[in-house]
C-alpha cells in the first residue's frame, strides 16, 4: 500500500482547545439539550443550510456527549431515529439539511406519526434573510414549503426565526413529542440561526428537569369498576397491544389471577412469550385462527390494553372484537376515541392502571401456578396453532418461507431482536416466528430479554410497524435498534422489492460494527402485490422484479453474505457466529414465492376478498 505521508497535513488536527469556539451558538443549545435528555445518537445526512449542526454533534461527541450518524438516505435516517426511540423508550432524533434533504425524511417521520414514535425532527433552511429570492433548496412559505408537508404528520411544527425563540420551541417541541399519543415534532431552522451566538444571559429551559415523567395519572374509578367486572367474569380475553411493553410482567399476573387467556396484536407479540400455555394467538393482519375463533366464541369480557384499533391491530375493524363486551385500557385519548362502542373506557398509564388491578384482585383465592409446560410441549402447542405447519419442517427447496421463519426463531439466541419489513416478511413474521427461550420453562413469566436490561415502554423482541407501513423501513430500523442496545443482534427479515429500495443501510451497520443479521426473502416479485392479484382476480401486472444475486451485492460492500438455497443450506449455518461478528451478514434466502403468506385479512379490508 502506498504511503499517505503526503497527505497529512491535511488530516492533522487542531487541539480540543483551539476546536472548541469561545461563545456557544443555537446548534450547542440544541444539543446540550439533547444530551440532558440521554440521546446518544443523531441520525441523519449532513448539507450546507444543517452545517452548524454538525459542527455542534462533533463538539458533542468529543466531550462524550451525543454523536451523529450518517445514513445513506434521509428516509433510512428516520427510521433509525424510529428502531433507537422503540428500543431505548428515549427521543429517536433525525435531522436533514433544506429542500429534498427535508422532504426525503417525511416517509419516515410519517411513519412515526402513525405509529406514536417519540422523534425531534431538525431540518435547515437558507439564510432568512434570503427567504424569497429563490435560494437554493429553499423549503419556506415562499419556497418548496417543507413547513406545510410535515404539518399533517408531526404532534408539533414550527419555524425558527429568530434565536430568542429556540429555547421555548425546542422544549415545547419535546413535550409534544413525549406526550400521549406521541410521535414527531418537527423544528426548521434557518442556517444563521443554527449559527447565532447564544447570550450567555439567555434563560434556557432545564430540559431534563421539566421533561421528567409526571407522576402516572390513573382514573382510579373506572378501575375500581373493571375489577368489579372482572370479578365476575369467567375467563376474560386480554387483548395486549403495542403500548403495553413496560406493562408485560403484570398483564400475565393478572391473566392468571383471573383464570383468562391472552391475544395479542401484530405489534404487541414482541412482548410476550408465544409458547405460554394461555396465549391463544395474534388477531388481526398475520394473525391466527384460534385467536378470531376465541373472539367469535362471545366471551363475556375482553380486555384491549395500548391499541388504537386500526386496520391491521382490530382484524379489519372486527364486530367480534369491537362490541360491548370489551372494556378499553389506555393512556391516549386519541386510541380511546377509537373505541366509542366500549362498554368502559379506563385512562391512565398502562403499568400502574395494571398493578391498581392486582392489588384490587389480590385475595386468598388466587389462582394456583400455572403447571409446568415442558419446552417440547410448548413448541408443539405453537406450532398447532399457526397454519401450515408441516411447511414449518420442510426439506422442499427452494426453502418454504415458514421453515425459514420456523428456523429463526429456534437457532437464534434468546435475546434476539427481530425486526421485519412491510408486506409479507410481516405477515410470516407475526404468524410463524416464535423463538426459542429456555426460560420458557418458568411458568406464568412473560418473555423477558437476556443480559437483565431493563424493559422499556418500547424494547420489543418482534418489531413490525402497523398503519402506515412503508417498505424497507425495517433495513433502518435495524440499525437503530443495534445502535440502541448493542448487547442484542439483531435480525432484520425483508423482501426483495424492500430491499432495492432500502439496502443501502446496511453499509451504516458495516460502518459501525453492528451484529445484523438480513434476512431477505427473494422470491424475485412484490410478492404482496403477486398474491393480491391473485386472491382477487386481478390483471397480473407489476410485481416482477430482476433476478439479483443479495450476496455479491453485499460483498461488494465489503458484507460477507450467503446464498441460501436449500433447507439444507440453512440447517448449516452458524447463527450464534454470525450474530457474534462485529459487522452485518446478509443471507440472501431463494424461497418458495408460491406459498401465500397469511394476507386474508387485507383482501378483507381492501373489498377484493373472493
Amino acid at each position: 500500500m502506498e504511503s499517505n505521508t503526503a497527505l497529512a497535513p491535511f488530516y492533522t488536527e487542531a487541539p480540543d482547545s483551539a476546536r472548541e469556539p469561545a461563545v456557544r451558538d443555537a446548534a450547542d443549545l440544541l444539543v446540550d439539550a439533547l444530551a440532558a435528555l440521554g440521546v446518544e445518537y443523531v441520525f441523519g445526512v449532513p448539507g450546507g443550510a444543517i452545517e452548524p449542526l454538525y459542527n455542534a454533534l462533533a463538539r458533542s461527541a468529543r466531550r462524550g456527549g451525543p454523536q451523529a450518524v450518517v445514513a445513506r438516505n434521509e428516509q433510512g435516517a428516520a427510521y433509525m431515529a424510529d428502531g433507537y426511540a422503540r428500543e431505548t423508550g428515549k427521543l429517536g432524533v433525525c435531522i436533514a439539511t433544506s429542500g429534498p434533504g427535508a422532504t426525503n425524511l417525511i416517509t419516515g417521520v410519517a411513519c412515526a406519526y402513525d405509529n406514536n414514535v417519540p422523534m425531534l425532527v431538525i431540518t435547515g433552511q437558507p439564510p432568512i434573510k434570503n427567504f424569497g429570492k429563490g435560494a437554493l433548496q429553499e423549503s419556506s412559505c415562499t419556497g418548496i414549503n417543507t413547513m406545510a408537508m410535515f404539518r399533517p404528520c408531526t404532534r408539533y411544527n414550527s419555524l425558527v426565526s429568530h434565536a430568542e425563540q429556540l429555547p421555548t420551541k425546542l422544549f415545547n417541541a419535546l413535550m409534544q413529542a413525549q406526550r400521549a399519543p406521541s410521535g414527531p415534532s418537527h423544528l426548521s431552522i434557518p442556517v444563521d440561526i443554527l449559527r447565532a451566538p447564544i447570550s450567555s444571559d439567555m434563560e434556557t429551559p432545564d430540559f431534563a428537569g421539566l421533561l421528567r415523567r409526571a407522576p402516572a395519572l390513573v382514573d382510579l374509578p373506572a378501575v375500581r369498576q373493571l375489577a368489579r367486572q372482572l370479578f365476575s367474569a369467567r375467563q376474560p380475553v386480554w387483548l395486549i397491544g403495542d403500548g403495553c411493553g413496560e406493562a408485560a410482567n403484570e398483564l400475565m399476573q393478572l391473566v392468571q389471577r383471573t383464570d383468562g387467556t391472552f391475544i395479542t396484536t401484530p405489534d404487541g407479540k414482541g412482548f410476550i412469550n408465544p409458547r405460554h400455555p394461555r396465549f391463544r394467538g395474534v388477531f388481526g393482519f398475520g394473525g391466527h385462527a384460534s385467536a378470531a375463533e376465541l373472539l367469535s366464541s362471545e366471551p363475556d369480557l375482553v380486555i384491549a390494553l395500548g391499541t388504537g384499533f386500526g386496520e391491521f391491530n382490530s382484524g379489519g375493524w372486527s364486530a367480534a372484537l369491537l362490541n360491548s363486551r370489551l372494556v378499553h385500557v389506555d393512556d391516549s385519548d386519541e386510541n380511546l376515541m377509537r373505541s366509542q362502542m366500549a362498554r368502559l373506557h379506563v385512562r391512565g398509564h398502562i403499568k400502574s392502571v395494571c398493578e391498581q388491578l392486582i392489588a384490587l384482585l389480590n385475595s386468598p383465592q388466587d389462582a394456583a401456578l400455572l403447571p409446568f409446560m415442558h419446552p417440547q410441549v410448548a413448541r408443539q402447542a405453537y406450532e398447532a396453532m399457526v397454519d401450515s405447519p408441516q411447511a414449518l419442517h420442510s426439506d422442499s427447496a427452494p426453502v418454504k418461507p415458514q421453515r425459514l421463519v420456523a428456523t429463526l426463531g429456534e437457532r437464534c439466541p434468546p435475546q434476539t431482536r427481530f425486526v421485519a419489513d412491510a408486506g409479507n416478511s410481516a405477515a410470516w413474521a407475526v404468524h410463524y416466528l416464535a423463538p426459542h427461550d429456555q426460560r420458557a420453562r418458568m411458568p406464568g413469566g412473560a418473555y423477558l430479554p437476556a443480559g437483565k436490561e431493563r424493559r422499556t415502554r418500547s424494547s420489543s423482541w418482534l418489531r413490525v410497524t402497523m398503519d402506515f407501513a412503508p417498505m424497507g423501513w425495517a433495513i433502518g430500523s435495524a440499525v437503530g435498534i443495534a445502535m440502541a442496545n448493542r448487547r442484542c443482534p439483531v435480525v432484520c427479515l425483508t423482501g426483495d422489492g424492500s430491499y432495492l429500495m432500502n439496502g443501502q443501510e446496511i453499509t451504516v451497520a458495516a460502518e459501525l460494527g453492528l451484529p445484523v443479521l438480513y434476512v431477505v426473502l427473494n422470491d424475485g416479485a412484490l410478492g404482496m402485490v403477486k398474491h393480491g392479484q391473485r386472491l382477487a382476480g386481478a390483471e397480473p401486472i407489476g410485481f416482477q422484479l430482476p433476478k439479483v444475486d443479495f450476496a455479491m451485492m453485499a460483498a461488494a460492500m465489503g458484507i460477507p453474505g450467503h446464498v441460501i438455497r436449500t433447507p439444507q443450506d440453512l440447517d448449516a449455518l452458524d447463527f450464534e457466529a454470525l450474530l457474534s461478528r462485529q459487522g452485518p451478514t446478509l443471507l440472501d434466502v431463494r424461497i418458495d414465492g408460491e406459498e401465500v403468506p397469511p394476507m386474508n385479512l387485507r383482501m378483507k379490508t381492501l373489498g377484493t376478498a373472493r
